[in-house]
């Protein structure tokens, strides 16, 4: 590392980007700890790229101050551009050298001298399981192998920061699996990691902290237990073995639990989110008098299960849509275009 670190990896205080008529970023104000997972959860078009691209250096705020170990980033860009690294939601390694290739030419040009630059991508390539493909073009990587070289090549100096913009966006489920493995394993070392994901689970399995970012604004944030906390003390699923009487337990678990009840597409399955109760009865009590009542009015119910909301419900009470809501075509290809040309100025 090249410094001791104190204090927040990142803070921000009212960060802003606008791009034409958009307010990308719309007054976002974070506290990121060191030393672990920091997850920035919110739909396509939400702010989350544009906010990384502001505390990386590449964007230059139009509001707001943003401290990277207490380096402003838009005073003092070379002493942040010292300590981060980034990886975003696209490979960035030539297609056309192998992955020895990559790691060596990026490490070359970080200052390592010819063996150490072999020795080190050597290091990275058996640690994120590519030995076997290191003599081959990255073009003939699988999608999940150019995720992992990209984030080798991220960390050929180990960064204090890495972020990381949607690091498993089109892969398939052993491949996330695989992403998710190498990103605890960057923080084990020491490294804070900021991730910014549309995956709810992604989110729940790595973050230790959360901000939900919707419309360029932080809506909610805290640790998953606060989140889900945030929206009930625990959310009951059930389904009912006539579907005939679905109308009437919906009314009577409405009444029961004083909860709006969901209807889900399963024409016998039910589900509503537990508050703490002004009676302070627990989440349990709670569920199995409505249960009782069911019983008494001879609904008959073949499966129940009750556990904390999910980050899904948690975004979904948050924001009145899903996380993989995604705006309008005009207004995300309007963004893109103005990233762009903001970009080519930097």
């Amino acid at each position: 590392m090249s410094e001791k670190r104190e204090g927040p990896a990142i803070e921000t205080s009212g960060l802003v980007k606008v791009f034409g008529d958009n307010r990308a970023v719309d007054g976002i104000d974070l506290t990121v700890p060191t030393g672990a997972v920091y997850g920035v959860l919110g739909p396509n078009g939400a702010g989350k790229t544009t906010a990384v691209k502001m505390l990386a250096t590449l964007l230059r705020p139009d509001g707001g101050e943003a401290r990277v170990f207490g380096h402003d980033v838009a005073r003092e860009a070379d002493a942040v551009r010292s300590r981060v690294s980034l990886t975003g939601q696209y490979a960035s390694v030539d297609e056309d050298l192998t992955g020895t290739e990559n790691l060596v030419l990026l490490a070359r040009l970080l200052g390592h001298r010819k063996p150490a630059a072999y020795a080190r991508a050597a290091q990275l390539l058996e640690a994120f399981g590519l030995t076997d493909a290191a003599s081959r073009q990255v073009k003939n990587y699988s999608g999940g192998m150019r995720r992992r070289i990209d984030i080798a090549a991220s960390i050929l100096n180990t960064p204090d920061l890495l972020f990381l913009d949607e690091p498993t966006t089109g892969l398939d489920p052993r491949s996330r699996n695989q992403v998710w493995d190498i990103v605890r394993a960057v923080v084990a070392q020491g490294t804070t990691v900021l991730l910014t994901t549309q995956y709810l689970d992604e989110a729940d399995q790595l973050a230790s902290r959360i901000a939900v970012i919707d419309k360029g604004r932080v809506i909610a944030e805290g640790t998953k237990g606060e989140l889900k906390a945030s929206v009930g003390a625990g959310s009951v699923h059930l389904r009912l073995r006539e579907a005939a009487q679905r109308s009437e337990a919906e009314a009577l678990l409405t009444r029961a639990l004083d909860a709006q009840v969901q209807v889900e597409p399963d024409p016998v399955a039910l589900t509503a989110r537990i508050g703490a109760g002004d009676s302070g009865q627990g989440a349990a009590e709670q569920a199995s008098r409505a249960l009782g009542e069911l019983a008494r009015a001879g609904i008959v119910v073949d499966t129940f299960s009750l556990g904390q909301p999910s980050l899904d419900e948690v975004f979904l009470a948050l924001t009145d849509h899903p996380a993989t809501t995604r705006e309008s075509a005009a207004t995300a290809t309007s963004a893109t275009s103005a990233t762009s040309s903001e970009e080519a100025a930097v």
